[in-house]
C-alpha cells in the first residue's frame, strides 16, 4: 500500500452547480381524459386531470432543474394535462406545504421526491385522504405507502460504482489494500441502496473498508470537510473512494488536487453531470453511473397521467416491479430502470443519447483533446 501524506489546506470552497431558477411551471392545454368504469374515472372526468410534481432541492443534483424539470414539463404538456411543478429547495416543512396547495388546488395525481420519509409521509397521508394517488419518484418514501414508485434499480447503481472502482484500483496496480466510502444523505433510502450495492462489489473483491461516512443532505460542501477530516486521519491512506455521486466526487476531488492526488486516487460518481463527465474525461475521476433520467421522467409522467385520467389499470399495466417497503413490508407497485456505467469510453453514449452535449463538455484545449480521443462530438 502506498502512503499519502495530506497538505496543509484546509477546505476552502465547495462545489457550484449552475441549475436553473426554481419557481413552478403551471402547464396547461384544453384537454381532459378518462377511462369507463371505475368511481375515479367519473371523478377524473369530472375535471380536468392536473398532476402536481414537488423536487426536492437544487444542492444534492443539478439534475432536478436542470434535466427533471423540463422533461415532466415536456411531457405533460405533450399530453394536454395540466402540471404544477414547484422545488422545495431542501426545507421539508416548504414541502408540506406546497403539498397542501396542491392538494387544495385539486390535483388529481401527486408525484413527489421526498426529502426524507417523515415528511413524505405527512404528504401521502393527506393525500390518501382526499383519494389523490401519489408516485414516489425516484426516492422510496419509507413508510409512506405511495401507491407507486418509480426509480432506477438502485443496488444496481451502487454495484456499478463499485465494479467501476474495482477496475480503476486494479488498473493502478492495487489488488487490495483501504477504500473510503463517502455515502449519501442517511436520511435517503437511496443511499442506503447504493452502499448495499458498491460496499459488498468493494468487499467481495477483496478490499478493506477503512472509512466510512455518510454525507448529510448529500451536501457538497460538507462532504468537503467529511473527507478531509477522513484523509487527515487516514494520512490519505487510501487506495480508492467510493462517492455516491458526482457532487461528492467532485467534492473528494478538489480534496485531492490539494494534495497531488487527483487520478492517483480512483474517485467514483453518479448522475452523469456535466462536471463528472468533465472530470471522467480528464482522468480525475475513475468512472461515473448515468441513469438515463429521461426514461425515469417518461414513466413517471405516463403513470401521473393515467391515475390523474381515473386510469388505475393502465396505471398498474406500466409497473409490472415492485420493491419491499422495509418499514410497512408491503410490496410497491415499480418501474425499475437500469443504469450504465460510464468510462472515459463511452461518455460519447451519454451525448449520443441527449443528455449533454459536446459543447458542454469540451470547454478547454485538454478537454478537446480528451473528447476527439474518445470520439465525444455533436
Amino acid at each position: 500500500m502506498r502512503h499519502r501524506a495530506l497538505g496543509a489546506c484546509a477546505v476552502t470552497a465547495a462545489l457550484a452547480f449552475t441549475v436553473a431558477a426554481c419557481g413552478s411551471d403551471d402547464s396547461s392545454s384544453s384537454g381532459s381524459g378518462g377511462s369507463s368504469g371505475a368511481k375515479s374515472t367519473a371523478t377524473a372526468a369530472a375535471k380536468k386531470a392536473k398532476v402536481g410534481v414537488i423536487l426536492p432541492d437544487t444542492a444534492s443534483s443539478a439534475r432536478w432543474e436542470g434535466a427533471d424539470r423540463p422533461l415532466l414539463t415536456q411531457a405533460f404538456k405533450d399530453a394536454g394535462v395540466d402540471a404544477d411543478i414547484q422545488n422545495a429547495n431542501g426545507d421539508k416543512a416548504k414541502f408540506g406545504t406546497i403539498a397542501d396547495q396542491m392538494l387544495n388546488e385539486g390535483v388529481n395525481a401527486l408525484v413527489i421526491v421526498n426529502l426524507d420519509s417523515p415528511s413524505a409521509a405527512a404528504v401521502i397521508n393527506k393525500a390518501k385522504q382526499q383519494g389523490v394517488p401519489v408516485v414516489d419518484y425516484d426516492r422510496l418514501t419509507l413508510g409512506g405507502g405511495a401507491q407507486y414508485y418509480v426509480s432506477f434499480d438502485n443496488v444496481a447503481v451502487g454495484k456499478a460504482q463499485g465494479d467501476g472502482l474495482v477496475k480503476c484500483m486494479q488498473a493502478n496496480g492495487d489488488k487490495n489494500g483501504p477504500v473510503a466510502l463517502l455515502n449519501g444523505s442517511p436520511t435517503d433510502n437511496n443511499a442506503t441502496l447504493f452502499k448495499q450495492g458498491y460496499e459488498k462489489e468493494i468487499k467481495d473483491a477483496g478490499y478493506t473498508i477503512a472509512a466510512d461516512q455518510s454525507v448529510p443532505d448529500w451536501d457538497n460542501t460538507k462532504a468537503g470537510t467529511i473527507f478531509e477530516q477522513m484523509y487527515t486521519k487516514a494520512n490519505g491512506n487510501f487506495v480508492g473512494v467510493d462517492s455516491a455521486n458526482d457532487g461528492l466526487g467532485g467534492a473528494v476531488i478538489s480534496v485531492l488536487k490539494r494534495n497531488g492526488e487527483a487520478g492517483k486516487i480512483p474517485t467514483t460518481g453518479q448522475d452523469a453531470t456535466d462536471e463528472g463527465l468533465q472530470r471522467v474525461l480528464a482522468g480525475t475521476q475513475c468512472m461515473t453511473v448515468y441513469k438515463a433520467i429521461k426514461k425515469e421522467a417518461d414513466a413517471a409522467s405516463k403513470l401521473a397521467i393515467a391515475l390523474a385520467k381515473g386510469d388505475t389499470a393502465g396505471a398498474d399495466q406500466m409497473a409490472t416491479s415492485k420493491v419491499t417497503d422495509t418499514e410497512t413490508k408491503q410490496d410497491v407497485k415499480s418501474v425499475l430502470l437500469q443504469p450504465q456505467s460510464i468510462f472515459p469510453e463511452n461518455v460519447k453514449d451519454v451525448v449520443a443519447d441527449g443528455f449533454t452535449s459536446a459543447d458542454k463538455l469540451c470547454t478547454t484545449s485538454a478537454l478537446k483533446t480528451a473528447c476527439q480521443k474518445y470520439g465525444v462530438s455533436g
